[in-house]
């Protein structure tokens, strides 16, 4: 386990400088509440003798080596690492592997890498970073404004119209000087009319 450690230190004098496409990890960002538990996905499309977990703290400026899990399954664990915190679950084809995490506090924050050992060198995965915070977020709701019709409102331009007919001034005040002159010439046309009647019913009582 010494080996690959210090091959590990020189390989990360460049961050990321030996990520390896060929171990992809999943999800890239994880937020995660206190006491809660998460999960790393690793696949593997290369062949490898087992797969190691590491952790790199920004706030305390290390890199610490987590877990060891050969393909029998047995698992080495790191200096101080409790193995009720971390387990290595893997797939029946020796392709996937996933690293369990529960009890989250703060200081599991981090970025995590998967790596397998090549050539006396670990390549890494594609890295996780894990946040743990007290309370979670929470997700805003967008909300529509309800829909509201607005009144139609007369206005004083020209040839303005409304969804029911038209209702500016220039329209309506001629339509309402023709209904009063048509009602005025009604007027002799009744006078006569009440005339007329009067005289035939005259004429018929006097015969």
């Amino acid at each position: 386990m010494a080996r690959p450690w210090l091959h590990l230190c020189i390989c990360l004098q460049i961050p990321g400088f030996c990520t390896n496409l060929l171990l992809v990890q999943t999800p890239e960002n994880i937020l995660a509440q206190t006491n809660s538990k998460t999960e790393i996905l690793c696949e593997l499309k290369k062949e490898h003798t087992g797969v190691y977990w590491y952790r790199w703290s920004q706030e305390r400026q290390n890199f610490e080596f987590l877990v060891f899990s050969s393909l029998l399954g047995k698992a080495t664990y790191g200096t101080n690492i409790s193995q009720d915190k971390f387990s290595v679950h893997g797939g029946s084809s020796h392709n996937s592997y996933s690293l369990h995490i529960s009890n989250l506090h703060a200081s599991d924050n981090g970025t995590y890498y998967c790596s397998v050992s090549q050539s006396s060198q670990l390549l890494l995965g594609s890295r996780t970073r894990l946040g743990v915070v007290d309370v979670l977020p929470v997700p805003r709701k967008t909300t529509r404004a309800p829909f509201s019709k607005k009144p139609v409102r007369c206005v004083t331009k020209r040839k303005a119209y409304s969804k029911k007919g038209a209702c500016s001034p220039l329209v309506w005040v001629p339509l309402a000087a023709s209904i009063l002159v048509l009602l005025l010439s009604l007027v002799p046309i009744a006078h006569r009319f009440y005339r007329l009647r009067r005289r035939l019913w005259l004429r018929i009582h006097r015969q």
